[in-house]
């Protein structure tokens, strides 16, 4: 017989799967369709039959995927609002919870790829694995007039999905005051995000970064521009008037609007980001950190040795790697420096490869990590160095390696092109993944496996290194870092 758990909003039937109970496709707000487009998420009305939570809810509208985990189909619709419980067999015990808010740079994804499935989560370390769709690109972040939260929706319902855990977690066996809220990427630039936000307060205690911090929001203005060119592309002059474009015009005005964004974002900036929003999200959530925003909320945070292999920076040639690096500095010749100082003469491609992953992903965790000591805040950082085998090692360490070993899915499908190997390195995803189980139930990552993991701070500024050969550091790549004081 399929599990079947009261909600305040009604009943939903899950099924009995590898072990652990499946609840899927669960609406947490309302459609954002019609009269709630570009709205913030509005609450959904309550259902008196058993609503069949038995099958993944469709995705956020989105245009085709370039990501390796986009590797299967999706099936998209406005009415995307929900989220996936995994969990063990519900017996009244108050577990922790990990709510999973995917990446996909606000622009594609969903929380029903194979890599996120919570199962060894739920059967191994009886922690419950909550995974959640939120509105992305245009309909998520366009900021539009007459739509005063348009530039952040996409957070808000994010929010809305931790505000339905706080209610209705209790009843699938989860503790509604153990809640860790974690992400990948543009999940992990959510994750900060919401740190950043008053509304969220009292809906989390603990949070995971992977692979992003608390830079990556974008000003009002540039969003404004951003929104105002959607528009213009759409013929629509009013808010009612874009709310009765069809999807599909939506999408490809994004598209156009993506494609034009160089003329007034910065450089290497998407449009369609979440926007300093009054009243909702006051400045840069790394602006926040350091006046002590959510420095009682401890922090497990980190990035990959090769972030950027996956948009081919270390192809780039020794003729092309000045002009390249003025994409993010516009003096490389110190950073150029500073990487050769911590690496030795490495090639053009692996110093554009390790100054973009450091502008982009690691000294924004640095950053944060530091706002947050300043406060007494508790933040734990890793660095994940497993080289990919994959085209021939060209991927090494790169963005979105790591997922499968922190969930311990790497026998799931899609990862064997990221991989490159059928002999699982299950030696180094083990270690990973009941660190993070660890962290999840105790607020310390630190096993029997680790020993003791310090937490970041500049005396040592110990990282864990997780690789082939797991070791701690102190100070990793510090030339480098030292490059990036008072610029980034």
């Amino acid at each position: 017989m399929n599990p079947r758990i009261e909600t305040q909003l009604g009943p939903v039937e899950g099924r009995e799967r590898n072990g652990v109970f499946l609840f899927a496709g669960i609406p947490y707000a309302a459609a954002p369709i019609g009269k709630h487009r570009f709205a913030s998420p509005q609450p959904i009305s309550p259902w008196t039959e058993t609503l069949n939570a038995t099958q993944f809810g469709p995705v956020a509208p989105q245009l085709p995927g370039e990501g390796l985990t986009d590797s299967h189909d999706v099936s998209w619709d406005e009415d995307c609002l929900t989220l996936n419980i995994c969990t063990p067999p519900t017996d009244g015990k108050k577990r922790p919870v990990m709510v999973w808010i995917h990446g996909g740079a606000y622009r594609h994804g969903t929380g029903s790829i194979p890599w996120y499935d919570g199962t060894r989560f739920a059967k191994e370390s009886d922690i419950i694995i909550v995974t959640i769709n939120y509105r992305l690109g245009a309909l998520g972040f366009a900021r539009i007039p007459e739509a005063p939260t348009s530039g952040i929706n996409g957070i808000l319902d994010q929010i809305a999905a931790l505000t339905w855990v706080k209610d209705n977690i209790e009843n699938f066996g989860g503790d509604p005051d153990q809640v860790t809220i974690a992400g990948e990427s543009a999940g992990a630039f959510s994750v900060s995000t919401i740190m950043a936000m008053p509304q969220s307060r009292g809906l989390f205690c603990k949070a995971i970064t992977q692979s992003g911090a608390g830079h990556h929001v974008i000003p009002q203005k540039e969003a404004e521009v951003a929104g105002q060119l959607l528009m213009d592309r759409l013929e629509a002059n009013s808010l009612h008037e874009l709310q009765s474009r069809t999807v599909d015009d939506i999408l490809e005005a994004q598209q156009y609007v993506e494609a034009h964004s160089n003329e007034f974002m910065t450089a290497g900036q998407l449009p369609f980001y979440p926007s300093i929003t009054p009243e909702v999200l006051t400045d840069h959530p790394i602006e926040l950190f350091e006046k002590g925003v959510s420095a009682d909320i401890p922090l497990l945070t980190g990035t990959n040795t090769d972030e950027t292999t996956l948009w081919g920076t270390n192809q780039i040639p020794e003729e092309k790697l000045h002009k390249w690096l003025g994409n993010y500095v516009s003096e490389p010749t110190p950073y150029i420096e500073a990487v050769r100082q911590d690496r030795g003469e490495i090639s053009a491609g692996e110093i554009a490869l390790a100054v973009s992953t450091d502008y982009t992903f690691r000294i924004p965790a640095i950053r944060m990590a530091e706002a947050r000591e300043s406060h007494g805040g508790e933040s734990w950082m890793y660095e994940f160095d497993w080289k990919s085998k994959a085209f021939n090692g060209l991927l090494g360490s790169c963005h979105a390696l790591e997922i499968p070993f922190t969930f311990g899915t790497l026998d799931a499908k899609g990862t064997e092109l990221f991989l490159g190997t059928s002999d699982l390195p299950n030696h180094v995803g083990d270690v990973m993944h009941t660190a993070w189980a660890a962290f999840i139930r105790e607020g310390n990552p630190s096993t029997n496996a680790l020993g003791e993991w310090p937490t970041y701070e500049r005396s040592e500024r110990k990282v864990m290194r997780f690789a082939d050969e797991t070791s701690l550091l102190s100070n990793p790549w510090p030339a480098a870092r030292e490059s990036w004081e008072g610029q980034r």
